[in-house]
């Protein structure tokens, strides 16, 4: 995973709350294991409405989605991850996550930002009034900012670290390597002992 410590681009509001895996993108869309490819299938159905701000050619090339409180709940998805990214995001604003879509969202690299209601109204209110405004996510002082508008996102140590060092998964597991081999060391050959006497 590419390390992550500020984004900087256009962004574009979706004013609804409780947004599920299934409305970022249909079951019947996730038949592929690969990562690309779905951006065509990202929010189809509410893009079929034309005042729907996603696939508005005023908000092309945003890089931040705003959304309201509960974005990604639902069933785990992670091709509901994958059609953002496809589409461009790198990085979702609300103010709170699914557990589950949040979690994918950082094993694949997608920042979901946690901004309180209020400030993520004032942004949204921001980048439609100019969609050419610029919004910055900041992991290094965990700050979003746009137009005079500033507040703070809450994210934990270690995701924040993994976001700006650039760790996947496996990458932090082999940061504990020298632990787990001394753990190996002491529990495998009693364990193999005991399968011998027959216990």
């Amino acid at each position: 995973m590419r390390p992550v410590s500020t984004i900087t681009g256009h962004g574009v509001a979706v004013r609804r709350t409780n947004i599920d895996t299934d409305q970022i993108i249909a079951a019947r869309h996730c038949l592929r294991t690969t990562r690309t490819g779905f951006a065509e299938h990202l929010f189809a159905t509410w893009r079929a409405d034309p005042g729907f701000p996603i696939g508005d050619p005023a908000h092309d090339g945003a890089a931040v989605l705003l959304a309201g409180a509960d974005f990604g709940s639902g069933s785990s998805r992670e091709h509901a991850v994958w059609a953002l990214q496809d589409y461009g995001f790198t990085a979702v604003v609300a103010s709170r996550f699914g557990d589950i879509f949040a979690d994918n969202a950082v094993r694949s690299g997608l920042v979901p930002a946690v901004v309180d209601d209020g400030a993520v109204t004032a942004i949204m209110d921001a980048v439609e009034a100019d969609p050419a405004a610029e919004v910055t996510v900041d992991l290094e002082s965990l700050t979003i900012r746009t137009d005079g508008i500033e507040a703070p996102i809450r994210m934990s140590t270690d995701i924040r670290r993994r976001f700006l060092d650039g760790l996947d998964g496996i990458d932090v597991t082999l940061r504990h390597e020298a632990a787990i081999r001394a753990y190996e060391r002491t529990h495998i050959p009693i364990a193999q002992a005991s399968r011998a006497a027959g216990r």
